[in-house]
Order: C-alpha cells, then structure tokens, then sequence
C-alpha cells in the first residue's frame, strides 16, 4: 500500500533512522566501530530529530491510531519501545554503550521502524477516513517543523567507506 501523503513527512524520518541503524550494523560487522565517535552522532541524532519525531507521534500519532480498537495493541507496543530506545539513547548521551549495546540499539529501532510502517501506518490509512489523516497530516507538520530543518551529516568515524577489494 502506498503511504498516505499525511504520514510520509514520519516515513521520511523513518528512513533516516534506518539509514542509520544500516551504518551501524555495516561499522559493528567490519570491526571499524568507533564507540565513542558513534555514541556522539546517537547523541545528536536523538536531540534534533529522533526526540523530536516520538514526541510527535506520542501527541499526535499514537492517541489518533488507539481511538480503533485494532491498533491498541500495536499502539501499547510502540509506547513501550520508546521507552526502552529513549534509554538506549541517554546512555548514548552518558558515553555507556559498548559495541554490543550499539547492535542492540540498532536492531531494535530498526524493528520498531518497520512496525510502525508495516503495522500501525497501514492499519491506520485502512482505518482512518481521508479528513481524520489530512487533521493529523496538519498536526505532524506542525510537531515535526524543528526537526525537518537540521541536517545532521556523519562524522568521519561513523560515515560508510567504500568495501575494500
């Protein structure tokens, strides 16, 4: 199904994060991960768009999905996997992630990402009527304004190197 036009400015993020967690996983497995280099740019990352994008859909997101009783569960879900990312990123914050931790992470906002994408944003345009997602589309670009105007560019010791032969 195609992404409502209302949810696509979160899909973006989205696809930051991902992007994200793919870099993560490609340092870990190279053995080239700069533990402290990568718990800064987290740090970064989290205070300028990740933060920023689950207070948005905690405010806006989340209440409009639970008022249908098919997304509750799925709703519960993602509330507690905040809870448990936002503490993976005060660590991050605090420099007490090692390499193991840094894979955790990664595997678990990536999986949180495709849950919402794949569970609560599909079940949401199968659910929601064209005027309840354009309400929230205005509601999102109003939550996720601070965060769409940072660029955030990756730090030597984290930015993906070209496979050596």
């Amino acid at each position: 199904m195609l992404r409502d036009k209302n949810l696509v400015p979160l899909s973006r993020q989205h696809q930051h994060a991902l992007a994200l967690c793919v870099r993560v996983d490609r340092a870990l497995q190279a053995g080239e991960a700069d533990v402290e280099a990568w718990q800064a740019e987290l740090q970064q990352i989290f205070e300028s768009e990740i933060g920023v994008h689950f207070a948005a859909e905690e405010k806006d997101l989340f209440p409009a999905a639970a008022n249908f009783a098919e997304l509750q569960g799925v709703v519960q879900e993602l509330v507690a996997e905040h809870i448990v990312l936002r503490d993976f990123f005060a660590r991050a914050s605090a420099r007490k992630l090692d390499s193991t931790d840094l894979g955790i992470l990664a595997g678990k906002l990536s999986g949180h990402i495709r849950k919402e994408e794949r569970q609560l944003f599909e079940g949401m345009q199968k659910l929601m009527t064209p005027d309840e997602l354009a309400a929230l589309g205005v509601k999102l670009e109003t939550a996720l304004a601070e965060a769409a105007q940072l660029c955030i560019v990756p730090s030597e010791a984290t930015r993906l190197k070209p496979k050596s032969k």
